[in-house]
């Protein structure tokens, strides 16, 4: 039997399959398999013309967020916030959103109230194609300090996590390849009860350059240090440092240091060095004397306000052991700003000040000029008249 036989056969039974009885239909199956040697499964969906038939919709509620306009917001805000996972990016949107049109144009309500209800799953669903991966190791450069090992006290339980002021220090090594010789290194002091932190460049980590940084630091936070706890590095285990946190006539600070080779003493401040300084600087070797104040200029005016005021982070609440794995809690995202207006610790001449500074930033020129600063610290690094 040709196709075209087949064919006209079926048109020809088609209709009176349709109304025959169930019985009926049936006899009418049998025959057209018999003849045509069809399977009946598909003699069955020629029949009934499923195949023709309006694709049903998948099952559940209809995606809301796959508006393309929305995707576009949603990116710009991602990559314009240095890639922040989905609960911190959740936080930030309400922030950056009144800047976001300042510098893109008005978004529409209907965006803004999705982007409002969004939850981090749905950012992580959406933002999945266009994820990127940052990858590098580093070198340690802790050179032991053994000077005042026994008048400085091993701090190994946790500093109070209620009270701003606790500060964890480190520095990291802009060395390239090698240790060796003269070269940049960055100094992170990060507060453990907001995570306030302030980046400074110094050059080699002598213990007269480190305090000098500490000074300018202390000058431009908004609360006083109570605590300070740090490696033991060379450029913090020194009488210079010791004596300008102790000697004080008024409320001394209380001077601590990490067991040997045990980074998760300093757990608060090592991650900071990759968020803070191995993001923005990378690995790349700064052998420059010129590039410490070039790097000074980049941390004190724009990176530091970027992220303490504008980048929210989360706390660690509880963590339990159940079985063979840890449990753990986190608060809800806060930028430092945020966790230092809800302190009762800060008085409110200080909370009005940091306001006041917080209302005269925008999120997006801030990171037009961390973009700037940075062309003209690399051009000068990679400038051989320099």
């Amino acid at each position: 039997m040709t196709i075209q036989s087949k064919q006209e056969y079926f048109q020809a039974i088609k209709t009176r399959y349709r109304s025959a009885s169930k019985q009926d239909k049936a006899y009418i199956l049998d025959e057209f398999c018999s003849i045509c040697c069809y399977n009946r499964k598909y003699a069955i969906r020629l029949l009934n013309n499923k195949k023709h038939r309006k694709k049903k919709t998948p099952p559940g509620p209809k995606p809301v967020y796959q508006d393309r306009s929305l995707l576009t917001t949603m990116k710009k805000l991602w990559f314009a916030t240095d890639q922040m996972c989905s609960k911190k990016l959740k936080a930030a949107i309400p922030l950056w959103l009144p800047y976001y049109e300042q510098e893109y144009g008005c978004i529409d309500d209907r965006i803004k109230a999705k982007l409002a209800a969004i939850s981090p799953s749905t950012i992580d669903r959406l933002l999945k194609p266009v994820r990127v991966k940052y990858y590098g190791k580093g070198r340690c450069g802790t050179k032991p300090g053994t000077l005042l090992k026994n008048q400085i006290p091993i701090q190994s339980n946790i500093w109070d996590c209620t009270q701003p002021g606790f500060f964890e220090a480190d520095t990291v090594a802009h060395c390239g390849n090698s240790l060796a010789g003269d070269f940049v290194w960055s100094l992170t002091f990060t507060d453990i009860a907001t995570g306030w932190t302030e980046n400074r460049a110094v050059w080699n980590k002598g213990a007269h350059g480190v305090l000098t940084q500490i000074k300018d630091i202390e000058k431009g936070i908004s609360f006083p240090i109570c605590g300070f706890d740090c490696d033991n590095g060379s450029e913090f285990l020194n009488y210079h440092l010791y004596r300008y946190f102790t000697d004080r006539p008024v409320r001394p600070v209380r001077f601590t240091r990490s067991r040997p080779y045990k980074k998760n003493d300093n757990a608060h401040v090592e991650q900071k060095n990759w968020s803070h300084v191995r993001q923005l600087l990378g690995y790349d070797r700064f052998n420059k004397p010129q590039l410490v104040s070039l790097i000074n200029e980049l941390y004190i005016t724009a990176w530091n306000p970027y992220n303490n005021f504008f980048c929210p982070s989360m706390k660690l609440i509880s963590k339990k052991r159940i079985n063979s794995r840890y449990v753990k809690k986190y608060d809800c995202p806060k930028t430092p700003y945020q966790r230092l207006i809800d302190s009762q610790h800060v008085c409110q001449q200080d909370k009005q000040r940091l306001t006041d500074t917080f209302l005269s930033l925008n999120p997006f020129t801030l990171k037009k000029k961390i973009e700037s600063k940075l062309k003209i610290i690399f051009n000068t690094l990679h400038d051989p008249s320099i």
